[in-house]
C-alpha cells in the first residue's frame, strides 16, 4: 500500500530542460522524508507537482490518498504549504493574515483568533502581530508565513526551504513545531540545504540530482555508502607530519591525506575507538606531539558531496527548477 505521499516516473520539462526525469517517491504516513539536491536538481519542481500548482508531462502522483491529477481540489484540501517565497498579503497585519487562512479554511472566528495568537507566540511574533505585514522584515515575513501554513493541522505537509533566511534560533523554533506535527501523525516532505535539519527531522532522505533520484535512504545508510570511519590528527609543528603520516599509515585503510597549512592528517578506518587508542598509543611512542585527534564518521555534507560532486550550499538557483520558481513568484 502507497504511503500519505507517493510518485511513480514524475516527467516535467521546461523547454528543452528536463527539470523532473522520472522520479519516484514512497513517504509512508507520519513521517518525514528530506529532499536534497543542488539548486535546479528539481526539488521545487517536485514539490509544485506534488501541491498540484504544476501539472506533470506524465506519471502518476497520491497525496492523502488522493490522485493529484484527478482530484486536485480535493488534495489542495488535504495538505499544507509552506513554499520558498513568503505568501503573506502585505497590507494585512500578521493577525489578520492568519486569522483570514484560518477562515479560508471554515473554522469559526473565535477558533481562528485563537489559533494566530498561539502561532504569534510560537514564531516570536506576538510584539509584531497588529503591524501590516509589509513593515516585516524578510525573516519576520518568513516566520509568519510558516504560521499560515500551520494554522489547521493537515494530515500531509509540503516545507519548501522553510528556514532559509531563519536566524538559528528560529530556526530551532520550527524544527521543534516540525517535530511536534510529526509525532501527532503529521507526514511532511521538506526540502532543503541545510544538512543538520535533514539529519536531525528526516526519517528517509532522498538525493535528487538532474531530476533523477540519486539515493535513498536513513542518515546513517547514506553515511556508510559513502565510507566508514576516518582518524583526525593535527600535529604541534608541521615537521611531525612525516612521522605521523607514517603512523597512520600503518593503521588505515587508505591513503592518508594530509592539510599541511593546518597540519592535519586524514585517513579512513575501521575498529573504532580501540583502534583511536591504538593510534595515540603509537603517535606517543614515536614521540609526535599533537594539538587534535578523533574518531569521525561521514556527515551528511560529506555524502552530498560525494553523491553531487559539490557542496549543498550553492549560488542562486539556476536552471529549469530555478526558472520555475521565478515565473511562479512573479504571478
Amino acid at each position: 500500500m502507497p504511503g500519505a505521499i507517493y510518485a511513480e516516473g514524475l516527467v516535467k520539462t521546461f523547454g528543452d530542460v528536463r527539470a523532473l526525469d522520472g522520479v519516484d517517491l514512497d513517504v509512508p504516513e507520519g513521517t518525514v522524508l528530506g529532499l536534497l539536491g543542488p539548486n535546479g536538481a528539481g526539488k521545487t519542481t517536485t514539490v509544485r507537482v506534488l501541491t498540484t500548482l504544476l501539472q506533470p508531462d506524465s506519471g502518476s502522483a497520491v497525496v492523502a490518498g488522493i490522485d493529484v491529477l484527478k482530484h486536485p481540489n480535493e488534495v489542495r484540501r488535504s495538505i499544507g504549504l509552506s513554499g520558498q517565497f513568503a505568501a503573506v498579503d502585505e497590507y494585512l497585519t500578521g493577525r489578520e493574515n492568519l486569522q483570514m487562512v484560518g477562515q479560508l479554511y471554515q473554522m469559526s472566528a473565535r477558533d481562528a483568533k485563537a489559533r494566530a495568537a498561539e502561532l504569534l507566540e510560537r514564531f516570536n511574533l506576538a510584539d509584531a502581530a497588529d503591524r501590516p505585514a509589509k513593515t516585516y522584515s524578510g525573516g519576520m515575513r518568513r516566520r509568519l508565513d510558516l504560521a499560515a501554513a500551520l494554522v489547521v493541522s493537515p494530515p500531509v505537509m509540503f516545507m519548501d526551504e522553510p528556514t532559509t533566511g531563519l536566524d538559528p534560533r528560529n530556526r530551532q523554533a520550527l524544527w521543534e513545531v516540525i517535530e511536534e506535527l510529526v509525532d501527532g501523525g503529521t507526514t511532511l516532505l521538506l526540502t532543503t540545504q541545510y544538512l543538520e535539519e535533514a539529519d536531525r527531522l528526516a526519517h528517509d532522505i532522498c538525493v535528487v540530482d538532474h531530476g533523477r533520484v540519486i539515493a535513498r535512504g536513513t542518515a546513517d545508510q547514506l553515511k556508510a555508502q559513502t565510507g566508514g570511519e576516518r582518524v583526525e590528527v593535527v600535529v604541534h609543528v608541521s615537521e611531525q607530519i612525516a612521522p605521523a603520516r607514517e603512523v597512520l599509515a600503518g593503521f588505515g585503510k587508505g591513503e592518508v591525506a594530509v592539510a599541511d597549512h593546518t597540519r592535519k592528517l586524514t585517513v579512513p578506518v575501521t575498529g573504532g575507538a580501540k583502534l583511536l587508542a591504538e593510534v595515540i598509543r603509537e603517535l606517543d611512542a614515536r614521540g609526535v606531539e599533537i594539538d587534535d585527534i578523533g574518531l569521525r564518521r561521514p556527515t551528511l555534507d560529506d555524502v552530498f558531496i560525494s553523491l553531487t560532486g559539490h557542496a549543498a550550499e550553492t549560488e542562486t538557483e539556476t536552471g529549469a527548477d530555478g526558472a520555475a520558481q521565478q515565473k511562479e513568484a512573479v504571478k
